[in-house]
């Protein structure tokens, strides 16, 4: 998939009385999805620490001389850094993201400016304003997979279910850390950290789904620059 600069010498008009011009998503896509690995391999460790430190509870709970302090402080220390690594990750991939998404949009403008209802700097915008940030990037999702498709591409199932992973993920996660904040006993301390373990198998499940709508998107697109504009 080439990183170069489209159209392809049959050419693809820019709509009337806009700047848009087609541009290769194929670079950004590709740190896209390794960032997204990145993700991936974040929550895996925090998985994994958050099973040490669940298990931990549990033996606090059971017989709590059986736990030292000096373990009690080393799992918290590496929780801790787990969520830390996660977040950098995800902010890193949240930018990276957010600026290919945006990219597809206007490429999408090029392929067909009639099918977006709002302007492409919701296209940033949309990820970021609170409340609107739950169905917006949806909608604009649909109208660039819709300007992109052909015949044989036009079923919305991954776009449908990442997006729905995306928000399960959110709200659940947000609860979780809510709840884990909140924590005072061994007892909810244990609950809170399998919320958060769910959350991150959630967060897992939804960087995978995204790692394949990035790449369906981006072959999307670049199939039908190399078509060039239908007569």
């Amino acid at each position: 998939m080439p990183v170069a600069p489209l159209p392809p010498p049959s050419g693809w008009p820019a709509p009337p009385g806009s700047q848009a011009v087609l541009r290769s998503p194929a670079g950004l896509s590709k740190a896209v999805m390794i960032l997204l690995g990145l993700v991936i391999g974040a929550d895996l460790f925090a998985l994994w620490q958050g099973n040490q430190s669940y298990q931990l509870v549990g033996r606090l709970i059971g017989n709590i001389g059986s736990v030292t302090s000096q373990e009690i402080d080393q799992a918290d220390a590496l929780y801790g850094a787990s969520g830390i690594v996660q977040l950098a990750t995800t902010l890193a991939t949240a930018v990276v993201f957010v600026v290919w998404f945006h990219r597809t949009r206007v490429n999408a403008e090029v392929f067909a400016p009639e099918y977006h209802a709002r302007k492409r700097g919701w296209a940033i915008w949309g990820w970021i304003v609170p409340v609107v940030n739950l169905w917006f990037p949806r909608q604009i999702a649909t109208d660039i997979w819709n300007a992109s498709a052909d015949d044989s591409s036009r079923s919305r199932a991954l776009l449908n279910w990442w997006w729905g992973l995306w928000i399960v993920n959110l709200i659940f996660g947000r609860l979780a850390g809510r709840r884990y904040s909140g924590a005072g006993g061994p007892e909810e301390i244990k609950g809170a950290i399998a919320g958060l373990m769910a959350s991150d198998v959630f967060n897992i499940l939804a960087a995978v789904l995204a790692i394949f709508f990035v790449r369906r998107l981006t072959r999307m697109q670049h199939e039908k620059a190399l078509r060039g504009p239908a007569l």
